[in-house]
């Protein structure tokens, strides 16, 4: 087939073929009455399955050429300096806080029995990291309909042995990034903001607009194909800051102390002549560990994905919002919010909403509700662990002092036991909207 031609051209021919499958194969049908709503779906075209095939043809395979353009687009996109792709979002989450580890922090190094302030009512990877390595999580409340940090408790959480605050913006809408940034400044803390439920959220400070994941010491994405954009798997790191990138760079690509590229050599031009540690003079540099380390590193062929997502990422957060205050206000005309607490965003907040939360007022049955949203073929999701510390992994460290819990997290159980989700993905549709706020509304009046 290709015996005439030369490589560009085969590719081009391959990569045309390509598009042409995927605008027949891969196009979705338009939604109609009684077909499944799914809370999250991949919103994506040719130019992703191209870009895919592009990479495979060159069979690099882990990263290179598409991993510089994207994480290169990224930063661009938040403003910001710094940015490493990594393999997910729960691994960005485990590198930004074993960044903080690193020695080279010296008196703001986080060690083993110091505390990490964070909450209870969200995703268990914001804390695990801190649980594996021997830091004490201290649990604080939420509010409700933020569904995001009580910051009142942010004092009374403060011991002398506080070193980072963790903190999720939970699905999508901000937290109260003012307040928590004038804490650790005064107490001299790392923020770390896991912002992979709120890519392209925004906050106001002082007059300035910020894209959340940029205000802290270090942000965090992923790239799953539920979130606000997708490389199947993927996530990144990123940060403002040259020695943080630095460390993140070293943990993420084995612990080593080169920063060559993969498949590249001596950039620093002294690969055989430093001295580290107590290894021998001249020791090869690409082979001297300065962390303990992982390899976190993404492929070529997940950022060829990243790459032509990000081209259209803007417009995914415009439908999120549209989808969002579609639902909000026909609930609202529904008369739903006598039974529903419906979210409120953070003051001083556009957010890029993940999905659409909701609370059972008293006397509002949440399993009644959610069983018949689902009999009707609509995806619901509980605030994804509601409490952690009621869940089966704190069970061989329970009532220990691995971990701590300031007051008594009212609002995170009432969250446990009350309140449920559902999603507003770019290519739901005005018809899916209003077929999951009519849903809604119906099973509202079953009691």
């Amino acid at each position: 087939m290709f015996e005439n031609h030369t490589e560009e051209q085969a590719r081009k021919e391959i990569l045309s073929l390509v598009e042409e499958y995927c605008n027949k194969f891969h196009k979705k049908a338009e939604y109609k009455e009684g077909d499944r709503i799914p809370y999250a779906s991949r919103v994506y075209d040719s130019k992703e399955m191209t870009n895919l095939v592009d990479s495979s043809l060159e069979f690099w395979l882990t990263s290179g050429r598409y991993t510089r353009e994207f994480e290169k687009k990224f930063a661009e996109f938040l403003k910001i300096k710094y940015c490493s792709l990594v393999n997910s979002g729960s691994s960005a989450n485990l590198l930004a806080f074993m960044t903080l580890t690193s020695p080279l922090l010296k008196e703001r190094q986080v060690k083993r029995g110091d505390e990490m302030i964070t909450v209870a009512a969200g995703f268990p990877t914001t804390v695990t990291p801190a649980l594996q390595y021997g830091v004490v999580p201290v649990f604080v409340d939420v509010t409700i309909p933020q569904y995001n940090i009580d910051v009142t408790y942010l004092e009374k959480a403060l011991s002398d042995k506080t070193k980072v605050v963790m903190i999720a913006h939970t699905l999508g809408n901000p937290f109260d990034l003012k307040t928590v940034v004038e804490f650790c400044k005064k107490h001299n803390l790392w923020l770390i903001e896991d912002n992979c439920d709120a890519l392209g959220s925004k906050y106001t400070i002082d007059g300035k607009e910020y894209l959340t994941g940029t205000v802290g010491d270090i942000g965090t994405s992923s790239f799953y194909p539920p979130h606000h954009m997708t490389m199947g798997e993927g996530g990144a790191v990123y940060t403002n800051n040259p020695l943080l990138h630095k460390i993140i760079r070293s943990i993420r690509d084995w612990g080593r102390e080169c920063m060559c590229s993969s498949g590249q050599d001596n950039l620093c031009g002294h690969r055989f002549d430093g001295q580290f540690g107590e290894l021998p003079r001249g020791y090869d540099h690409k082979y001297v560990y300065s962390h303990f380390g992982y390899n976190l590193k993404a492929t070529d062929m997940q950022a060829a994905v990243g790459v032509a997502q990000i081209e259209k990422f803007p417009t995914f957060v415009e439908r999120r919002k549209h989808n969002f205050s579609r639902l909000h206000d026909n609930l609202v005309k529904g008369g739903a919010d006598e039974k529903l607490i419906l979210p409120v965003p953070c003051e001083n907040s556009d957010p890029s909403w993940f999905g659409f939360m909701m609370t059972c007022k008293n006397g509002t049955d949440r399993n009644k509700i959610v069983k018949y949203i689902e009999n009707k073929k609509i995806q619901t999701r509980m605030l994804f662990a509601g409490n952690i510390i009621k869940h089966p992994c704190f069970d061989s460290i329970r009532n220990t002092d691995a971990y701590r819990v300031v007051g008594n997290l009212e609002n995170t159980d009432y969250i446990m036991n009350n309140t449920f989700w559902v999603g507003v993905y770019p290519r739901m549709t005005d018809k899916m909207i209003d077929t999951m706020s009519n849903t809604i509304i119906e099973a509202l009046e079953l009691k």
